[in-house]
């Protein structure tokens, strides 16, 4: 109780100081992981799993990365035509619970659980889908799509195991946008996000079948131009979907994750120096500069799954091709972790100390336009290999961090007030704060906690000394640090990741 009393008596006053609001680069990084739902990659673990278990599981990852100091999950929501969430257009998953169109039982919506859970961590929220694949493996797919399919059977294209949206056709482009915009409305997402999948990577010696739909709205492209009818299709989808997003939320991103390599040298002065087989533009019609260019895009995630010394895709050579030509987009790097100690592959990827990760991690910190990386995929950090999780937390992830601003608009957040500290337990206290919810836009949705130890410079120019990001208006510590510690910082973060004027409490 003594203590209690002195502790009162020294925390006598807040004070709002200014250090000024303008954003620090080594204060910022994006560190992301994707969590993939189809085929129950990694979550939930099987199809026939309770809804408590189901909940179980994703709490349990989500303190995994957050306990690694990730600050985004890149979660699938739609891996094809279905949904892992309340939709109005689109059956629930038979991912989540082995049936199409069967909802949980007892019922719960996955997507608030998950967003909900993932804010409460002060992490970001990526909602992932797939434009245009409709059925994965539709032969033995028993999909309840099939009143879709039946309605507009003209809306789709076969190819390989995969049925497809036709992106040819002007109403896919209406509904794609009209299924983004009721995921935008209705839940609390911090970015849409795509992959990949654009047009479908080409089957050898098989043609994409979309023929009619290119004589009846191919307009000026036909009937000599397929390739760029093609690549327009998926610019008009792009810019389409940028502009719902912004429209409805302009706080929400919009991120692509495109294959690794845009175009080779062989073919474009300006791709880069590279031997792939298949590329963005010139295979998947994915015209990812243009995007950049346009501004369409508030971050680009190249997919850079190889390894540095790769004869056709040489890591080093890409994520640097990358950083020349992101149109001063934020860049982060995808990494493929997922390589990572598996015996079948190069030995570069087997080697430890350091592990190919960290050497392309270390690449990465040496080029600035890079402001951060994603892991695929979930799993394969839970599995851990060749200590992946120890060499992230004690080298490159050691403190939180916030990632970096994504918008033009500064939404700043209001200070937060009423900071005090008092005594739960006997050995534990609690940092607590309020704030001002003024409007959406700069509404603070997570904290910053900043601590520092007597006779230390008070600076937070770096994250050293942040013990804490949260979505919750405290912290919780043992009484250990209120005897270390010389001042608390809180600062409010807005939904675009830019903070408010700092406050503390003096000892």
């Amino acid at each position: 109780m003594k203590f209690f009393k002195n502790l009162i008596s020294f925390f006598i006053f807040q004070l709002i100081f200014q250090l000024g609001i303008a954003q620090v680069d080594n204060n910022r990084e994006f560190r992301g992981v994707w969590v993939a739902t189809v085929n129950n990659i990694d979550w939930p673990s099987s199809k026939n799993l309770s809804s408590e278990e189901q909940k179980s599981e994703i709490v349990a990852l989500l303190n995994v990365f957050k306990n690694l100091n990730f600050n985004a999950i890149i979660f699938q929501i739609r891996p094809s035509a279905d949904a892992f969430y309340n939709s109005k257009f689109e059956p629930w998953s038979l991912y989540l619970t082995g049936e199409s169109n069967k909802s949980p039982i007892p019922y719960y919506d996955p997507l608030a659980f998950i967003i909900s859970e993932t804010h409460k961590r002060g992490m970001e929220f990526h909602a992932w889908l797939n434009p245009y694949r409709a059925i994965v493996n539709y032969e033995k797919n028993t999909s309840k799509l099939s009143s879709l399919i039946d309605k507009k059977p003209e809306w789709f294209i076969n190819y390989g195991k995969n049925k497809y949206f036709n992106p040819g056709i002007p109403n896919v482009r209406k509904y794609t946008n009209k299924i983004v915009a009721d995921i935008v409305q209705n839940y609390d997402v911090d970015a849409i996000h795509f992959d990949d999948y654009f047009y479908p990577y080409k089957i050898e010696g098989v043609a994409f079948p979309d023929d009619n739909s290119y004589k009846k709205y191919g307009g000026g492209f036909y009937p000599n131009n397929l390739d760029d009818w093609r690549r327009n299709n998926v610019n008009l989808i792009i810019e389409e979907l940028h502009n719902t997003i912004k429209t409805i939320k302009p706080w929400v991103q919009f991120g692509i994750s495109p294959f690794g390599i845009w175009r080779n040298k062989s073919v474009d002065p300006i791709g880069s120096d590279t031997n792939a087989g298949q590329t963005n533009y010139d295979d998947l019609y994915a015209d990812v500069l243009l995007w950049l260019k346009n501004g369409w895009l508030d971050y680009i995630l190249p997919q850079v799954y190889w390894h540095n010394g790769h004869d056709a895709a040489d890591y080093e050579t890409l994520v640097k091709w990358w950083a020349n030509n992101n149109y001063n987009i934020n860049l982060y790097i995808g990494h493929g972790l997922y390589r990572l100690g598996d015996e079948k592959q190069n030995a570069a990827w087997k080697q430890q100390y350091p592990t190919e990760i960290e050497k392309q991690l270390d690449l990465n910190k040496s080029i600035p336009q890079i402001k951060g990386s994603a892991y695929f995929s979930a799993k394969y950090i839970v599995k851990n290999p060749l200590d992946i999780k120890g060499a992230l937390k004690k080298g490159f992830y050691k403190n939180p961090i916030l990632p970096p601003t994504t918008s033009q608009k500064l939404y700043i957040p209001e200070p937060v007030f009423n900071l005090q500290i008092k005594r739960l337990k006997r050995r534990t206290y609690r940092l607590s704060w309020e704030s001002i919810q003024e409007n959406t836009e700069k509404e603070a949705v997570k904290f910053i906690v900043y601590q520092f130890n007597k006779g230390e410079k008070i600076s937070i120019k770096n994250n050293s000394n942040i013990i804490a990001i949260t979505g919750e208006k405290h912290i919780d510590f043992h009484k250990k640090l209120i005897k270390e510690t010389k001042i608390f910082i809180v600062q409010a973060v807005s939904r675009n990741n830019n903070i408010s004027n700092p406050v503390r409490i003096l000892r």
